[in-house]
C-alpha cells in the first residue's frame, strides 16, 4: 500500500495538470499497475487530497468477562432450555440470586454483578463458541436408525438373480398433485425382476395397513410365487406389521440404501411407464377416484400391461474408456417372458395361456381410454365443487364488509345482518 501511495502522490502532479483524454490515458494506467478501482484513484488524485494525514490509532477495549464467567453462563443456559440472549437477560437479572441461594451456582458476589449486567448481545456473543461446538457435534454424530432397520439388509440392483421368478421390488407413487397436505391416493406398484410382471393397487393415504393389504391383494393377483418382498426405505413399508407377515409367510425380506433409488429401479421404471403416464401428476383424493383407479388395476391395465406390453431385458452391460455399451434382449411382454420361463409351472402356463386367448387388446385399450375419461370427469367436477365454494367464501366475505361499512348502527352479527 506504502508503494502504492507512493506512486499515486507523483502521478497526481501530472494528472491535475492534464487534458482530459491525457485524464482518462493516466487513468487506465494507474488502475492496471495498482490494481485498485478508477473511483478510488480518482478521489485519491483530487487536489483536495491530504497524503499527510496521520494514521488512525485502533482503541481496543479491554476484556471484561474472562473465561471462568463462560463458564458460569453456559450453566445457567442450560438449566433454561437454551434460550436466546434476549430472552436469557431477564432471566439471569430475575433468577441468579435464587440459583446461588438454592447452590446451583458458585460464583462470587463480583461475578454475580456481572453477569447482572451482560446486555443480549453480549450474552450471545459469549455463547457462541458453546453452540458452535454443540453443532458439530450433532452434525457428525452417527445416524441413529431402529432396531427394525437393522435387522433387514440392504440389497443393491446388481446383487439380483435375474432368472428366479418370485422377487418383488415394491414402491409407493404419490397421486397428490402440486400439495402434499392431507390424505391423498397412493398406489402400491410391485414388480417382479425376472418377468417384470406388474401389479399396482391404490390406496388413501400411507397408513401400514393399508399399505399392507394392498400387498396381500397384489400377491393374490400374481400368477405365481413371491420369493421376496423388497421396497424402498419408507415407514409405510419397514414397519412391523409388513416384517411380521414376510416372516409368517417364510418371505425374505430386503430393502434400498436410504437415497439410493437405482437399489429399486425395476419398479420405479414401471412407477413412470404405468403409472405416471397413464394417470398422470393431477391430485386424487376422493373415493370415485380411488375405486376408478382401482378398477382400471385390477380388470384392465394389467391385463393390458402384462399381456401386450413388450420390455427389453438387460443382457449385456460393459464399459470402455468411460463409455457404457449395454446389449439388450429382444422385446417380449411379461406374459412371453413367464411362458418361456423353466421356473414357472405348466399350470400356470395353462391359466396364462387361458387368459390370453380370452383378451382383446383394442377392446382392452378403449376400456381403459374410457375409464380414463370418466376418472378426468369426476376430477373435473370435484375442482369446479372446490372453485364454487371458493368463490361462495369470497363473496360472502365481501358482502359482509360492505353491509358492515354501510351499516348505521355499528358492528353487528352477519346473521343480523341477513335478517
Amino acid at each position: 500500500m506504502e508503494s502504492k501511495k507512493q506512486y499515486l502522490k507523483s502521478l497526481q502532479r501530472e494528472y491535475v495538470k492534464a487534458s482530459k483524454p491525457k485524464k482518462s490515458s493516466l487513468l487506465d494506467e494507474a488502475e492496471q499497475r495498482t490494481g485498485l478501482s478508477r473511483n478510488h484513484i480518482t478521489s485519491k488524485l483530487s487536489p483536495k487530497t491530504n497524503w499527510n494525514k496521520a494514521k488512525r490509532s485502533r482503541t481496543t477495549r479491554s476484556r471484561q468477562f474472562s473465561c471462568d464467567l463462560i463458564i458460569h453462563l453456559v450453566k445457567i443456559w442450560d438449566i433454561f432450555d437454551q434460550p436466546c440472549g434476549q430472552r436469557l437477560e431477564p432471566l439471569i437479572r430475575d433468577e441468579l440470586t435464587r440459583l446461588r441461594k438454592f447452590g446451583e451456582i458458585d460464583i462470587s458476589d463480583e461475578q454475580a454483578v456481572k453477569l447482572i449486567k451482560m446486555c443480549p448481545k453480549t450474552i450471545d456473543l459469549l455463547l457462541r463458541h458453546e453452540k458452535e461446538v454443540r453443532l458439530l457435534g450433532k452434525k457428525y454424530s452417527s445416524r441413529k436408525t431402529s432396531l427394525l432397520y437393522q435387522q433387514i439388509p440392504t440389497k443393491m440392483s446388481d446383487e439380483w438373480d435375474r432368472d428366479l421368478i418370485g422377487q418383488i421390488q415394491v414402491d409407493a407413487v404419490e397421486h397428490c398433485g402440486q400439495s402434499a397436505i392431507g390424505q391423498y391416493v397412493n398406489t402400491i406398484s410391485h414388480t417382479d425382476i425376472s418377468s417384470h410382471w406388474w401389479e399396482g393397487v391404490a390406496v388413501i393415504g400411507k397408513g401400514q395397513q393399508r399399505t399392507l393389504a394392498a400387498l396381500k391383494t397384489a400377491r393374490n393377483r400374481f400368477p405365481f410365487k413371491w420369493n421376496e418382498i423388497h421396497p424402498d426405505n419408507g415407514t409405510s413399508f419397514i414397519n412391523y406389521f409388513i416384517y411380521d407377515y414376510a416372516i409368517s409367510e417364510k418371505l425374505d425380506f430386503s430393502r434400498s440404501r436410504p437415497y439410493k433409488k437405482n437399489d429399486n429401479c425395476f419398479v420405479e421404471q414401471k412407477n413412470n411407464q404405468n403409472v405416471r403416464k397413464v394417470f398422470g401428476y393431477l391430485r386424487y383424493d376422493t373415493e370415485k377416484e380411488l375405486s376408478i383407479l382401482n378398477d382400471l388395476y385390477e380388470n384392465d391395465l394389467r391385463l393390458y400391461k402384462n399381456f401386450f406390453q413388450p420390455i427389453m431385458r438387460l443382457e449385456i452391460k460393459t464399459r470402455t474408456k468411460g463409455h457404457i455399451y449395454r446389449k439388450y434382449q429382444e422385446a417380449k411382454t411379461p406374459y412371453q417372458w413367464l411362458m418361456e420361463s423353466p421356473n414357472v409351472t405348466i399350470e400356470i402356463k395353462r391359466s396364462l395361456t387361458a387368459i390370453y386367448e380370452k383378451l382383446n387388446p383394442a377392446m382392452l385399450k378403449r376400456t381403459i381410454d374410457t375409464k380414463l375419461a370418466n376418472l378426468v370427469k369426476v376430477y373435473d367436477a370435484k375442482h369446479q365443487i372446490m372453485v364454487k365454494t371458493v368463490n361462495v367464501k369470497k363473496l360472502e366475505k365481501k358482502q359482509s364488509k360492505v353491509r358492515f361499512l354501510n351499516y348505521p348502527t355499528g358492528p353487528v352479527r352477519l346473521g343480523q345482518l341477513i335478517t
